[in-house]
This record gives structure tokens, sequence and C-alpha cells, in this order.
């Protein structure tokens, strides 16, 4: 189980094969990586902050609840922070476990947690200025599944 909070950028094909690579008694690999979102074209970037340590841990355990939940041979959470430009990819999440049903569930549970309740706060930058993205009601929803 790896959980990296980081500012860098992180090359998904390569995180996705190694994690592949190392997991043993899995028969489904499961990963999902967000982009920052410029819906209406006035996107210049996205600033995230965090609390270091209290959000790596939070992670931590939403992580093992997973594995727990869904029997997974590995998990794996990237989440960045600092300023994103549109089209950069702000998290991946990958599963591994021995039957797909988990390795998607367990991947969906964490998306939706990392959405409405990861300790992270964005402020999206724009043309016509700077706002906070607030919580949606649909993101909530989602978690009402689990």
């Amino acid at each position: 189980m790896r959980v990296a909070v980081q500012s860098q950028p992180f090359d998904v094909g390569a995180e996705v094969s190694g994690f592949t690579a190392k997991v043993r008694g899995a028969g489904a690999v499961v990963s999902f990586t967000g982009l920052v979102r410029d819906e209406g074209g006035n996107l210049s970037g996205m600033e995230i902050e965090h609390y270091p340590g209290m959000t790596e841990k939070a992670i931590r355990g939403i992580v093992e609840e997973a594995v727990s939940r869904w029997s997974l041979v590995d998990a794996l959470v990237i989440h960045r922070h600092g300023k994103l430009a549109p089209g950069e990819a702000i998290m991946m999440v990958a599963t591994a476990a021995p039957h797909r049903a988990d390795a998607f569930a367990a991947a969906e549970f964490l998306m939706d947690y990392l959405k409405s309740r990861a300790p992270f706060w964005k402020k999206e930058l724009g043309v016509g200025g700077e706002a906070w993205v607030a919580a949606k009601d649909a993101d909530e929803d989602a978690l009402k599944r689990w």
C-alpha cells in the first residue's frame, strides 16, 4: 500500500506499470487518473492546499479500510498539491484484487472519498479571479452508497 501527497507531477503509465509489476495474487488491477478540468475554458490553473502529515494519515486510513473491505492485494493513491495547470494529472488511484469486482468497487470508493472527504482545499484561478471550490451535492451523494 502506498500513499503519496506530492507537488511534483507523476508519470501515470510508469506508476500503473510499476504497481502492476509488483502485485502478487491479483487477477485485476484498476486505475483511475483525475485531471484538472477546464469546463468553461476560463481556468488558468488550480491551487491545492493541505496540512502535511494530517492529509497522508487521513488518506492512509481510508486506503486501509478499502483494503480490508474488498480484500485488496495492494492499493496506491497519489494526490498532488500546489499549483496545477488545466489538463495536468491531479490524482490517481490503483487497486489490485483477486477479482475485478473488488478492484473496481475499491477504486470507486477511494475516488469518492478523495473527491469529498480528503483534507484538501482547492482554489480555481481564472480570468475572472479566484474562487475556492465548494463541495457538490452529487459528490456527497456518491458517498452514501458506501
